[in-house]
């Protein structure tokens, strides 16, 4: 299985994480599941972080813009199929916080290091939850062209 993800709006959400650094950017990424269980984004929802402390290494999405973004994507014929944030020079890879606080499984989390300001590595990460064990498996990002 693999996240599909077309290059404008992986160029978008990398953009996000540049302009937002040092703090973290976050976003919902809606799309639609594909016969393989694959899942297929064809839009890339800028939030706006409220977290009132560490911006540098957390993020929060109102729950008000979570279930607004939600029901446009519903009413679009589309589901929520992930979040991305950025880590403001740390590497792309899910922290303790970041699976603490990740509710929805089956979901990508996709993680991009921004580096002095610049997207350097984008990473995707499958929740999963298995015997009451909730944990990160490395995800297949697949840039497509439309």
């Amino acid at each position: 299985m693999a996240l599909k993800i077309p290059v404008e709006l992986y160029d978008q959400l990398r953009q996000h994480g540049e302009a937002t650094y040092p703090h973290e950017c976050c976003g919902v990424l809606v799309g639609e599941f594909d016969e393989s269980g694959g899942k297929v984004v064809k839009a890339a929802v800028t939030c706006g972080n409220t977290r009132t402390d560490s911006l540098a290494n957390r993020y929060h999405i109102s729950p008000s813009e979570l279930v607004r973004i939600q029901r446009d994507a519903m009413l679009a014929g589309h589901d929520i199929v992930g979040f991305y944030h950025s880590h403001p020079d740390h590497p792309a890879r899910w922290s303790t916080t970041d699976l603490a606080e990740a509710h929805w499984t089956g979901s990508s989390y996709v993680i991009t290091s921004v580096e002095n300001g610049r997207a350097v590595v984008t990473n995707s990460f499958l929740l999963l939850d298995h015997e009451e064990a909730k944990h990160f498996e490395d995800e297949l990002l697949e840039v497509i062209e439309h």
